[in-house]
């Protein structure tokens, strides 16, 4: 979303926050800025016969003046064989001067938008992802930032295999900042994100959570949020914790969080959970923090069935 290359720099993210206009407007006007930014996030996670495949992909692009730019950052996860090598991470150059358009690179292209459905397609990864309408379940507002997130379902068609799951979707869109061409101090601190689905090969909804302790980004996308969907409902999770149980060491002066225990309250009934982290890949490392992604199982029982839980984890630490 905002992504881990943001960690450093010279830029405080509050200054550029405060400096927007005192009130939300509509995208088309925030747009108008002459610096910009905006993200789609999506996650997918599904369940064969052979098993968990979970997929995630970050698309970035922005204004900087009269320059566009354009980024990538993807994963992917086969419950049998651990990580999968994916094409298309990284800077692209792009064309596209339409903020509200993702624009296509040399690995991904799209056809559609999250409101009415959406496709991405990957010729070199042999991967197409369709995303039906998604529905907003969670979304804020700061002076003319906004950030929504959401979900759907999903069938990933992937190694000859078609995999049905769900997807969610996180959107940002941040004028008077753009991380693809300025560098902000202390963007994050503590990130946790959590994407997850509920139940088997039927599933039954969607689980996501973050916890972060920026006071830079706390202004839009809170310190602790999230949402479940669940029998066909979208809630925010209301009277949640997200609570660190167990760390890890890593390679400098932090630890990675390896379980914890959720808890909310859906109605007037106290949900709460274990989750456990696996299959962590570490994709930076700067000694005094981290960035990883990693598998995410538990089990969470709601009106008397047990059901598991499976998704990814987003640690920028």
């Amino acid at each position: 979303l905002f992504g881990p290359t943001s960690l450093f720099g010279g830029t405080s993210l509050s200054q550029a926050i405060s400096e927007t206009a005192p009130q939300p407007e509509s995208e088309p006007e925030a747009l108008k800025a002459s610096l910009v930014y905006v993200s789609d996030y999506f996650s997918f996670v599904g369940e064969d016969a052979q098993g968990h495949v979970a997929f995630a992909l970050d698309s970035n692009r922005g204004r900087d003046g009269e320059t566009y730019q354009a980024e990538h950052f993807v994963v992917l996860h086969d419950e049998g064989h651990g990580w999968v090598n994916v094409l298309g991470n990284g800077r692209y150059p792009t064309l596209i001067k339409d903020l509200t358009i993702i624009p296509p690179s040399p690995s991904f292209k799209f056809h559609g938008a999250p409101s009415t459905g959406l496709d991405i397609i990957s010729e070199p990864n042999h991967l197409v992802l369709r995303i039906e309408p998604v529905t907003v379940a969670l979304s804020r507002h700061h002076n003319h930032a906004r950030y929504a997130m959401g979900s759907a379902a999903g069938v990933l068609e992937w190694a000859g295999r078609t995999i049905k799951g769900r997807v969610i979707h996180e959107y940002l869109i941040m004028p008077d900042f753009n991380r693809l061409t300025r560098t902000y101090w202390g963007l994050w601190k503590e990130y946790q994100g959590l994407y997850l689905t509920i139940g088997g090969e039927g599933k039954v909804g969607d689980l996501y959570v973050h916890s972060q302790k920026s006071e830079m980004i706390i202004p839009l996308v809170g310190q602790l949020a999230g949402f479940a969907v669940l029998e066909g409902q979208a809630d925010p999770l209301e009277g949640l914790t997200l609570t660190p149980m167990t760390r890890t060491m890593a390679l400098g002066f932090y630890r990675w969080p390896i379980e914890w225990r959720l808890e909310w309250v859906r109605g007037s009934t106290p949900v709460s959970t274990r989750l456990t982290l696996s299959d962590r890949q570490v994709i930076g490392n700067w000694v005094i923090g981290g960035f990883a992604m990693g598998i995410v199982k538990g089990e969470m029982t709601l009106n008397g069935r047990t059901m598991p839980i499976y998704g990814l984890a987003e640690l920028i630490l």
